[in-house]
């Protein structure tokens, strides 16, 4: 069995995901539920999300102590504590910049993964869609967890340390698709092969979905996934991903938050001003949302964001477009 001490920089950030999730979960008020994610997230999630948390509140250095008191808990059980009373902590605005941003970043998570659930049904509804590809997969559990069509392929992508970890968490599980494993990094040449190899069929219409993927890839290799999945898609085909703007990179108010990536060894690289310009330079009509508009808000979570054209604010972009 691979162990999450195994997995590199990038694949422990899914690990954060699961254990953002689990804590959505456990709200009374969720947006989505995902009964996987504790266990996905095992011993190790939410000590980093405490960490990652613990370094973004007002006044803690990167890479704060909220890590070390985790890693003092014993067993899953309190690991997993820890990081929910974390997640918890973050929907209580400190009154400082940096405390709002947590509340925000819990709450974008949250959305970002509706709003992916919510497209990927839609895809499965269609009759000529039953293929579905999850490039960067993680620890992504809607095979799991959803309800899909007779004879939808479910098609993850990552690295074989992510891919064997999950199968491994989820061993005693059945999947409610026809999962398939495709065990192989998107920066390797051969990953397009391994896919169809798996049994994706490219003159089929599919689903894409590269969920928090983009901005850990430079930007060479950006546009060479993209190009890859527009060869992949058949006309007609949809993709989604989430990309943040080129502010997220540099703004002062998220120095901390870039440097706790940077530190674990998976800084991000990438953003992108005008998304629908980039979908469409690689053959995708594409439309954009930001979590908190209209068709990417539930239940007032997250709140509005600043209107698209203001200059200095840090943005999510969550896109979905059609194969022309």
């Amino acid at each position: 069995m691979t162990h999450a001490a195994h997995l590199d920089a990038v694949g422990r950030t899914a690990l954060v995901t699961a254990a953002m999730r689990a804590a959505e979960t456990g709200r009374p008020d969720a947006i989505h539920r995902d009964p996987y994610a504790a266990t996905l997230a095992g011993d190790l999630g939410p000590r980093l999300l405490a960490e990652l948390l613990g370094a973004t509140a007002a006044g803690s250095p990167a890479g704060g102590s909220a890590a070390s008191s985790a890693e003092g808990s014993a067993g899953r059980s309190a690991a997993r504590s820890a990081g929910r009373s974390a997640a918890r902590s973050a929907d209580v605005p400190a009154g400082a910049p940096a405390g709002a941003y947590r509340t925000a970043r819990q709450d974008y998570n949250a959305a970002r993964t509706r709003f992916f659930d919510d497209y990927l049904r839609t895809a499965a509804d269609e009759p000529d869609t039953r293929q579905i590809v999850v490039a960067g997969a993680g620890m992504d559990s809607r095979a799991y967890r959803m309800d899909w069509p007779e004879g939808l392929r479910y098609f993850e992508v990552d690295r074989p340390p992510v891919m064997a970890y999950k199968s491994a968490c989820l061993a005693g599980v059945t999947p409610r698709a026809d999962r398939r494993t495709v065990a192989v990094d998107l920066t390797s040449p051969s990953w397009p092969a391994v896919l169809t190899g798996a049994g994706y069929e490219p003159d089929r219409p599919s689903a894409w979905l590269l969920e928090g993927l983009l901005y850990y890839l430079p930007v060479a290799a950006v546009h060479r996934v993209l190009d890859q999945v527009a060869e992949l898609a058949a006309p007609g085909s949809r993709i989604a991903a989430d990309v943040v703007n080129t502010a997220a990179l540099t703004l002062p108010d998220q120095r901390r938050l870039l440097e706790v990536f940077a530190s674990w060894g998976c800084p991000w690289l990438f953003g992108c001003d005008e998304p629908e310009e980039l979908f469409d330079q690689h053959g995708f009509k594409a439309d954009v949302v930001q979590p908190g508009e209209p068709g990417a808000e539930f239940g007032g979570r997250p709140a509005p964001p600043p209107v698209r054209g203001l200059p200095g604010v840090r943005r999510v972009f969550l896109v979905t477009g059609r194969r022309n």
